[in-house]
Parts: structure tokens; sequence; C-alpha cells
């Protein structure tokens, strides 16, 4: 007996001592973080996820050094110059677990590439490219947002938190003409007539704005490199590479040479090189629509050519993420964005998803008017696509509470409505948009109020937006699922979501009274089901079709007890 309990002995050690693969270490790491978790996996579905957009020159200085580049020292318009914003500041609130605390699988920030040196008026004040928007070079980042290496960081340590990474991106237009910044060649862009937004024509073959060179994204023309960017390239010890990565490009897709192209190549370059998991389009409408299936052709191409390379950081089996910013869609108009005399199906060019302009009016409704409405559409009119849904953004002039007196009800709108969420900076923590001496959309944009974050009002109200948040982030079926109203006072409903094997039930009670409250669940949980609420972390038992709470809380969300 004592000999073989030695040869076990003798061969459990042989066997602890032999080698691991990559795989077993990998699948133990999984099976451990697992269990200290002991949460199950929960699959991701852009269509429920939880977005947070950022302006990146507004949320958070990371690197102090990078502050000032171009000489972009001349006086500007309030809030309209940089203020110190950078990825290394995304990164840092990344690791600290900002974002997870508050539910966020995804996070969508102002474009980071190289912006126009000089200033210019627009009318609002003297303004500098701190949003992002007025690109000089496609293939290059801004040294105020940091670098390429610092993007690479950023989407890693996204990644290894579940987080996705949304890359906004324009193809419409170049930056502005400035003293230090010539216009792009006119076989390239239009410079006139300015956009009158009267049909499609008037929307789509002109400039934005004055001043605001639109890229030719309808011509199918060869046109040459621009010079100015030639010599640019050239300057920074890259021209070769740059014209070499064309040459494989255009030889692979037989593309003409025409402008949009080219700005396909270079912004789809990031998807290839860093996985970033999904674009958001800007001022959709103002192009041809064929560009942007060209752009999601060619982005899914790299996306999946990233995976290929990369198999050891693949999140999972999700493709390529597209969504569009058509100025002015709702919910409401089904596939369709009507010109007055062209309709156009964006989600047949490439679009997952529209940016929803819509809740912003809807959330002046009940909650049961917005979330039937929304459960209908999306499962009817459209089914298979989604929309975005927010409340504040960036350059929306008539947010829903501007003025910040409804924080909380913000949030169970925004977070329980079907549909994906955007929660645009600041939101989580009542942000000011009334900034004084502002024009136009500048008082959307201040600096982020980490320095207000001490404060009783304002920590009420974030923990408010991270329970709703991580509530959403773990459950699928809020803003994927189907809706069901359980009861009309107090308020109840259901959500059910079903994909395959997976399924996920879960019952929200909003407006609830303080202290001792039934929530209605006959039909939906069992009678003697455990439950779960995880606004106030209370374990509950159904009786005769109800669960008792007892707490100062209104809200209640509840999911299968562990």
């Amino acid at each position: 007996m004592k000999k073989l309990l030695a040869l076990v002995c003798f061969v459990s050690l042989i066997v602890s001592c032999k080698p691991k693969s990559d795989t077993s270490d990998r699948t133990a790491l999984r099976e451990e973080v697992a269990a200290d978790t002991k949460e199950e996996v929960v699959p991701f579905r852009w269509e429920a996820a939880n977005v947070y957009f950022l302006l990146t020159d507004r949320f958070n200085n990371g690197n102090p050094e990078n502050d000032i580049n171009y000489e972009r020292t001349n006086e500007t318009g309030p809030l309209r110059g940089f203020m110190g914003g950078d990825i290394q500041g995304i990164t840092q609130k990344i690791e600290e677990g900002y974002f997870t605390d508050l539910g966020i699988n995804a996070i969508w920030f102002t474009p980071v590439v190289e912006q126009v040196h000089g200033d210019t008026d627009e009318g609002t004040g003297n303004t500098y490219a701190y949003h992002g928007y007025w690109t000089k070079d496609w293939t290059a980042l801004d040294p105020n947002f940091g670098t390429r290496k610092d993007l690479e960081i950023m989407v890693r340590k996204a990644h290894e938190k579940g987080i996705r990474i949304l890359m906004d991106v324009v193809l419409n237009h170049t930056g502005p003409v400035t003293e230090k910044d010539p216009a792009w060649p006119a076989e390239w862009v239009i410079t006139e007539p300015k956009c009158t937004f009267e049909n499609y024509e008037t929307t789509t073959a002109c400039t934005l704005v004055e001043n605001l060179p639109d890229i030719k994204t309808a011509e199918d023309t060869p046109v040459d490199l621009p010079d100015t960017l030639l010599a640019k390239w050239k300057e920074e010890g890259r021209l070769s590479m740059e014209l070499d990565e064309l040459q494989l490009f255009f030889d692979r897709t037989g593309y003409p040479r025409a402008p949009r192209f080219y700005i396909i190549k270079w912004l789809t370059d990031y998807v290839n090189d860093l996985g970033i998991d999904g674009f958001r389009v800007d001022t959709v409408k103002h192009a041809d629509e064929k560009a942007w299936a060209e752009l999601y052709k060619e982005a899914s191409y790299a996306f999946e050519n990233w995976k290929k390379k990369h198999q050891d950081r693949v999140l999972d089996d999700t493709p390529f993420y597209m969504v569009g910013e058509v100025y002015n869609y709702g919910i409401s108009g089904g596939r369709e964005f009507d010109f007055g005399d062209k309709k156009v199906d964006y989600f047949a060019h490439g679009f997952n998803s529209l940016i929803n302009f819509e809740l912003k009016t809807d959330a002046q409704k009940s909650y049961e008017q917005i979330f039937r409405k929304y459960n209908s559409l999306l499962h009817s009119k459209l089914k298979g696509a989604s929309v975005m849904n927010y409340l504040t953004s960036h350059d929306d002039g008539s947010p829903f509470d501007k003025e910040r007196e409804k924080p909380f009800y913000s949030a169970n709108v925004l977070l329980l409505t079907p549909g994906t969420s955007q929660v645009y900076y600041g939101d989580e923590t009542a942000r000011d948009l009334t900034i004084e001496g502002t024009v136009g959309d500048a008082t959307l944009r201040s600096f982020m109020n980490w320095n207000e974050l001490d404060s009783l009002k304002t920590r009420e109200v974030l923990t408010h937006w991270q329970k709703l948040g991580k509530f959403r982030n773990r459950h699928p079926a809020v803003g994927a699922g189907r809706h069901k109203r359980l009861a009309k006072k107090p308020y109840v409903f259901s959500r059910t979501y079903t994909d395959g094997d997976y399924k996920d039930k879960v019952v929200v009670g909003l407006d609830l009274p303080k202290g001792k409250k039934s929530l209605w669940v006959k039909g939906f949980f069992g009678d003697g089901t455990q439950l779960y609420d995880t606004y106030s972390e209370t374990t509950v038992e159904v009786k005769k079709g109800k669960v008792t709470l007892d707490n100062p809380f209104s809200v209640a969300l509840l999911e299968l007890a562990k």
C-alpha cells in the first residue's frame, strides 16, 4: 500500500512539473477570474451597449507636457482652445476603474488625428481644433492628444477591462483654411456652395459651413497626393513607407485613387494596427452614402486581419461596428432618413446603428410610453438594426435637462430605454452645461468636473448612474430584450433577452414609495424564486406573485439571485 501511495505521489509530482502551454495558462487564468468574480460570462451586444462619449481634450489631462504644440497660443473665445485632455488621461481612468464602476462597456472619444495647426473664427469666437473634427493629416496623431503608442496602450488597457473602443472618424471634410493651413487641392475638395439643407443635393454636394472644404466623396477620378502632404511625410521620415502602403492597398482592392479611398485606407489602418472595435462616423448625411459601405467593408477586413494576428487579445467574435451621426435622424423614421426629395437607408450602407436625436424629446413622456415605443420600433421597423440613444451631446444645443435639475430621472430614462445608451461625459456627475460667456456649443464642452466628486450631491448622482450602469452592463435584456409592463402602480416592468442557449431576464421598478413596498412579478418569476435587488443589495423571495422590499430607494433592479 505504501508503495502504491508513493507511486501516486511521484506521478502527481511529474504531472505538476510538466510545462504548461500558453493555452492552458490562459484557460487557468480565465477559470481563476471566473472563480473570483463568481459571475457567468455575459455576451456583449452592441445593441445593448453602454457607451461613454467624451471629448478627448476635455476629459482628463494625463500628460501636461503635451498641452501646447504648433505654437497654438493665440487667445480664443471661452472654451474654444485646447485645455490639456489627452489619450493618457483616458487610459488613467480606464486603469482606475472609473468606466468599469459606471458599467461602461464601450468608449467613444472625439478624433485624435492631427488637426489644423492654426486658429480661425467661425463667428463664435477664435477657435483651435480642440474638438478633433478639423483634420490636417489622417495618418498621424495630433501631439496635443498624444502619440500612436499612447493610443495603442489605451486600446489594450480598455480591452483588458472588457471595454470596446469606438474611434470617431471624419471622411466628409478637412479642417478649415488658416494662416498655417492651406486648402487641399481643388481635385480633392470643393469650397462652395455652402449647404442649405433643402434637399439631398444641397445637403451633400456642398460645404457644411463656410471655410470647411468638403471632400469629393462622390468622385471616382484618380487624384495625386497633395504636395504639402508629401513634403510633410518626407520631413517626418516616412514618405517611402506611406507610399508603399498605399500601393499595397490599391493593388489589393482595385479601387481608383479617388479622394475617399485614400482616407478610407488611412482610417482603417488604425483598426488593422490597433484593433479598434468600431467607428462613430461624423457628418454622415453630408457625404455620398456609397462611401460608408466602402468604409465599413474595409474596416471589417482590417478588423478580421487584426484578430488573426492577435488571437490572444481578441475579446470575442463580435464583428466590426459602425454607428453614424445622421443629424436629426430619429428612431420614428425607421430605416430611412428623409431629405425631402430622397430617402436614404443608411443601415443598408454599412451602418449597424444611427444616433437617435429623438430621445431628448421623448424623455418628456412617461417611462412606459418611452419604453413601449422603443421596444415596438426596435422589434419591427428596425429589426436587425439599432439606435444609439442620448440625452446630452457635444453639439446639440437643446439637450434634455440642460440645467441638470433631473440627473436621477435622466439616468433612468437613458440607461433603461431599449437600444444602445450613450452617456455624455459628465452626465453622471451633473457637469454644468450653462457656462457663462460661452457662445454656441462651447457651453456643452467644459472640462470634466472631477473637482466636484467630493461633494455629497455629486456623489449621490454618480452612485445612482453607477448602479443603473452596472445593472445594464450585466444584463443585455435591458437594452436588447423585449419589454413588458407588469404593473402600473407602482410601475414595474420586465425585460427578456434570448440568443441561442443564453437567456437573460430582469425586472425593474421605478417611482417606488420609500419604505416598505411590494412589486408585482407574477407570470414572470414564480413563487419561491430567489431574486436579488442590486440597487439596495437585498435578496428577496417571490411570494404570492410579489416581492417585498423595505428601503428608502425609489428604484429596484431585480435579477435572479446567484
